[in-house]
Formats: C-alpha cells, structure tokens, sequence
C-alpha cells in the first residue's frame, strides 16, 4: 500500500473549527441536549437498580439506547460537516437504522476486547483500526456491518499513530470536558438519587425537583426554538 499522508493537526483543527461556526443549531446545545439524555438514562438505569425494576433489563435497556443515541450525534456532526441543517431531533435519527447500529457496536466491543485480551496496547491499535466503522455505516445505508469495519481498517491503515496523535492534541479540552461527568458521578447522581426516593414516582421528581424541573423545561426550550 502507499505510504500514509501526513496529516497537518493544525490545519485540520482550525478547519473543524470553522465548520462548527457554521452550524444552525450551535454544537454547544445540541451536546448540552445528548449529555442530558444520557444523564437522564444513567438515572433510570440508577433508580432501576435501587428499586429492583427489573434492574437487569433496565441495564440492557439503557445502555442499548445510549448506543442509538451516539450514532445519532454522529449523524448531527456528520451533517454539519457536509453543511446540511442538523436540528435537535437529529439526535433521534439513528433509532431509523437502530439494529444495524447495536449489532456493529457488539462486534466491534468484542473484537477491541478481544485484543485487549493480549495486552492494552493491542486493544488501543484495535480501537482505533474500527474508529470509523460506524461513520461508514451511518454514511452508506446499504453497507453491511462487516463491510463498514473492514472499511473502517483500509481507512485506518497507516494513520493509527497519527490519529492518537491527533487525539492527544485535544487532551486538555478532554480533561475538560471530564469534569461535569466527574461530577455528576460523585455528587450530583447521589443527590438526585436521594430526592427520587423522596419523591417517590418519576413524574413527580421531574416536577417537583428545580434542578431537573428546569433542566427539562430548558431543554424543551432549546428543542422548540
């Protein structure tokens, strides 16, 4: 194969940049809006488990909806970066191909843990070999699942090194954008666990906390504007 191009982290930083401005739906709410679905499966996934509702298939639930939910903010980034419109509700659109998505998100787990399984470098190379599996499935409709993660390592060859590279440049925002996530798992999900119980349903926690009650009229806000 021919020798990889070297990529220019610079340039192709400053040009995401660039992209991301000219999104109609600022990037910011619309990560706002996907952290705070997934917070909200998180707690369900929680309040299942500490009240014994069927706290197993609550897991599977949830975390299969978490899977859906990713693609579809893949979809959103996707489009941005071909200048299409991206609303809100384009965070829902991987539940129209939600099957294809679990069943490629299963096997490249297992392959990764797999590799993983012969040491921790072996399972990074191999994370990083199916990285793009699943642009290329939610980019090409007809693409099989097999087909779009051995795409996905043509892709990657000779790039691996340059990609982790390129993700090591972002090392502080990473840091950064950890802290909320540290926080919500060291305070914030024992307090909301704490006025659920008190509360005693979920629709009168939703109403009845401030915290969560404006979360979900602010987010009802951002979806509707």
């Amino acid at each position: 194969m021919a020798m990889a191009e070297i990529l220019d982290r610079r340039m192709c930083k400053a040009r995401a940049a660039s992209v991301l401005r000219g999104a109609q739906v600022p990037a910011v709410r619309a990560t706002a809006l996907y952290f705070g679905l997934v917070v909200v499966l998180n707690l369900l996934e929680s309040f299942g488990s500490q009240l014994n509702l069927f706290s197993s298939f609550l897991s599977i639930l949830t975390g299969l909806l978490t899977i859906v939910l990713e693609a579809g903010f893949i979809l959103y980034c996707m489009a941005i970066r071909r200048q299409e419109y991206a609303g809100y509700m384009t965070l829902f659109n991987g539940f129209g191909d939600a099957l294809r998505i679990i069943l490629l998100s299963i096997l490249r787990g297992l392959f990764i843990g797999l590799w993983s399984m012969l040491f921790v470098i072996p399972g990074i190379v191999a994370a990083y070999r199916y990285r793009f599996a699943l642009y290329n499935l939610l980019e090409n409709p007809q693409l099989g699942v097999m087909d779009a993660i051995r795409m996905s390592k043509r892709q990657t060859y000779g790039y691996k090194t340059q990609l982790f590279m390129l993700d090591l440049s972002y090392l502080g925002w990473i840091i950064l954008a950890l802290l909320p996530m540290l926080y919500y798992n060291q305070v914030l999900s024992f307090r909301l666990q704490a006025a659920f119980m008190q509360a005693g349903s979920l629709e009168e926690f939703l109403y009845s906390y401030p915290p969560v009650s404006g979360a979900v009229m602010g987010f009802s806000a951002l979806t509707w504007q």
